[in-house]
């Protein structure tokens, strides 16, 4: 029998917040993290704007030593994981660790180890490529360093399907507890990786918005959105089967209902036009909850501000819920805090997560006037009602589709 799974702690470094508190207090705010590049020159680049983290420093959460041997991908998921154990009031002491695991991803790795690197092998020669190199910036690390630093014994992963990564990576976890494998999973995902060639190759793509505009930059579902604008951090959940949570007293703040996926099989870059991929996707989920589809009232979209996904994904909307799609509000987080690869689903669900807990929804923040045939209700204000429901949807470079269906928790 599928055991009932839910969600009892939170960790989040973002660019509005390097707390879950901060970060939710930053959207009910509408702030946005949108700021010139600072890690690096951008004189002769087109693109001039990220969401860089602010103020954050490691060694606030790990020894100086243990910071050194992590890129800014490991040391933002390790980050985002004390804060959610030590909110999901967890005793690895009391625990079988063989029956606590992690289910961390990662889109990219460490940019910066390879840039580094790379230029070492052209200048000095191979001889003088750093030994820590390969463990600094393969994607795995983030699960790899967590699951060592607080003793997680149970299965560990490491989920890489592009800017689905992070609602994969929980949609996993999910599976993991619903059918017996684990008791509790430290999920979610972290990216790092603005960097010279992460910008550099982004925009080769025309995927990232030109505008130098903080209000202007990342506004997705609006007519004139050009791109989505490079973020970075982490978000971690610490999900649990419900009777285990139970036991130890824990405190529950939703439930994990459902988790669907497809493939698109049709461009690389692109998802599919008509939306059926991601369409699918949604009604898995919502098939795997066993609610009906009416009953969803509210959908985070993956919304990153690039004209094929907000359209191809208003379509898949259409498609998946048909008439029932003008009742369900639709916004994007990516409107305050940009696109953090393989982070966004992650912060998505932690924002899904607070916003039931809040019977509120958030703004798409810059969000003035859509086009045509984007005629749902993309949420150009923020409401005060109860939300029962929540579907939030990642779509990958690839063709990946993954969504995962929340709702509140009812004994």
């Amino acid at each position: 029998m599928k055991r009932r799974v839910v969600v009892t702690g939170m960790g989040a470094v973002t660019p509005i917040g390097n707390s879950v508190k901060e970060f939710w207090e930053g959207v009910k705010a509408e702030k946005i993290g949108f700021e010139p590049i600072t890690y690096f020159d951008t004189s002769e680049y087109k693109v001039k704007l990220a969401a860089q983290l602010k103020d954050f420093n490691p060694e606030d959460y790990m020894d100086k030593k243990a910071a050194r041997r992590m890129e800014k991908f490991s040391q933002y998921a390790m980050a985002a994981t004390a804060e959610a154990i030590k909110d999901s009031g967890l005793d690895m002491d009391k625990e079988d660790a063989y029956m606590v695991g992690t289910s961390i991803g990662c889109g990219v790795g460490s940019l910066q180890t390879m840039e580094k690197e790379i230029g070492n092998l052209i200048e000095k020669g191979p001889s003088r490529i750093s030994p820590m190199m390969v463990p600094l910036m393969i994607t795995n690390m983030a699960a790899g360093n967590v699951s060592i630093a607080f003793g997680l014994k149970g299965k560990s992963i490491n989920v890489v399907t592009a800017c689905a990564t992070g609602t994969n990576s929980i949609g996993e976890a999910f599976r993991t507890i619903a059918y017996g494998d684990a008791d509790v999973m430290v999920a979610g995902g972290t990216e790092g990786s603005i960097t010279p060639i992460g910008i550099a190759s982004f925009a080769a793509l025309k995927a990232l918005s030109t505008s130098e505009d903080p209000k202007r930059c990342s506004i997705p579902f609006d007519k004139e959105r050009s791109g989505f604008v490079m973020g970075e951090g982490s978000a971690i959940v610490v999900l649990e089967e419900l009777e285990h949570a139970k036991a130890r007293g824990a405190k529950i703040y939703a439930e994990v209902l459902g988790y669907g996926c497809s493939s698109d099989a049709y461009h690389i870059t692109s998802p599919a036009e008509d939306g059926m991929g991601a369409a699918t996707a949604m009604l898995n989920a919502v098939k795997d909850a066993g609610i009906k589809k009416e009953d969803v009232t509210y959908i985070n979209a993956h919304g990153t501000s690039t004209h094929h996904n907000d359209l191809f994904e208003t379509r898949a909307i259409k498609l998946a819920f048909e008439d029932h799609a003008k009742n369900i509000k639709v916004n994007s987080t990516k409107s305050m805090v940009g696109h953090l690869l393989g982070a966004a689903g992650a912060i998505e669900f932690v924002t899904c997560v607070k916003e039931i807990e809040e019977n509120f929804i958030h703004k798409t923040v810059g969000l003035c006037e859509c086009d045509e045939e984007l005629d749902l209700n993309y949420c150009k204000e923020s409401y005060e009602e109860e939300v029962n429901y929540a579907l939030s949807n990642s779509l990958g470079f690839g063709g990946h589709n993954a969504s995962l269906l929340l709702g509140k928790y009812k004994d």
